[in-house]
């Protein structure tokens, strides 16, 4: 079968691998879809998360369950699947009291085991959560992003009708702006140097000029941003942080003391996957109008390129095998 694999920082091939053979406890996953992540980005600029080499890219993916481990129970060929992104070690004192994004040893499909970009790939059953056979894959593969999306407002916990100022319209700033006013009833002030990815969130959503906020979201991972949002919110507010920041920076912590501002991390998501599927029927339509059209296995470097330079206007690319 055809898969895209990194072999290291900056190597990213496309080549025929032998289909995976499950264990009695995973399942064989047909992929139908498949996201690229901002992640999936950073490890193939910096290598920073991998754990081996080389290694199957893809975290965000939905597929149909076409083969069904001897010990596995709950499942059966034909079942719609997405992989839920989180590997986490169930033994430390995080995985204990069941919150496994706060896992000592977290991990994540794509780097510590092979993920979607390829025809087939296999999970355990705890890896994935099913899917009405109705949903369009197309649509169900945007349950993990939507999910670290309303990871960031349940943290943020904005008021309704609160002003938020949200720097960055990529995938997840983008869906996080979306949820805000969706979801939250927020007013969405959004900061996006790109001006066709910010008029397409423009179309679906009634983005407000720039003004005073006393929440934000910061989802570019650049120091400078995050230090503007400081210097710009009112005193006493909170910024949730889910950019992935490339490098360690100076940053001025006494403004935070002074102004009593918090910072939240934002990780992953807890159980937002599951209610991010929820909400995927009434959100469909608006979510597509940010997906790019898809692209093959082999056209997946390119596109890495592509996003790399800023070259893409949509939110979301992905990957039809």
């Amino acid at each position: 079968m055809k898969a895209v694999r990194l072999y290291g920082v900056g190597d990213l091939r496309v080549e025929e691998v032998a289909a995976p053979q499950i264990a009695p406890d995973q399942l064989r996953i047909k992929v139908l879809a498949a996201g690229i992540c901002g992640s999936d980005l950073h490890n193939y600029r910096t290598g920073k998360w991998i754990a081996q080499l080389p290694v199957t890219p893809g975290h965000e993916f939905c597929g149909e369950v076409l083969e069904v481990g001897a010990s596995v129970a709950g499942f059966q060929p034909g079942d719609r699947v997405v992989a839920d992104s989180r590997v986490w070690c169930g033994e430390c004192a995080a995985c204990q009291r069941q919150q496994f994004n706060l896992c000592s040893r977290l991990g994540f499909v794509g780097e510590v085991c092979d993920g979607g970009f390829a025809e087939q790939t296999r999970l355990p059953p705890r890896g994935v959560l099913k899917v009405p056979a109705d949903l369009p894959p197309s649509v169900a593969v945007l349950s993990e992003p939507l999910g670290v999306a309303l990871r960031v407002v349940n943290q943020l916990r904005a008021p309704a009708g609160s002003p938020v100022r949200v720097a960055g319209g990529g995938t997840i700033g983008g869906l996080v702006a979306l949820l805000l006013h969706e979801i939250a009833g927020c007013q969405v002030q959004l900061s996006e140097p790109n001006p066709a990815r910010y008029q397409l969130l423009a179309e679906i959503i009634p983005l407000q000029p720039a003004g005073e906020f006393a929440y934000a979201v910061e989802a570019t991972g650049i120091t400078a941003v995050l230090e503007q949002l400081v210097a710009e919110i009112a005193s006493g507010g909170r910024i949730a942080l889910v950019g992935l920041f490339h490098h360690a920076a100076d940053f001025d912590f006494n403004r935070l003391v002074e102004r009593e501002i918090d910072l939240v991390g934002c990780s992953v998501f807890a159980d937002e996957q599951r209610q991010a599927l929820a909400l995927l029927p009434q959100l469909a339509d608006k979510l597509a109008t940010l997906t790019a059209p898809p692209i093959t296995l082999d056209q997946t470097p390119q596109r890495y390129r592509d996003l790399i330079a800023g070259n893409s206007r949509w939110l979301k690319s992905w990957i039809q095998p």
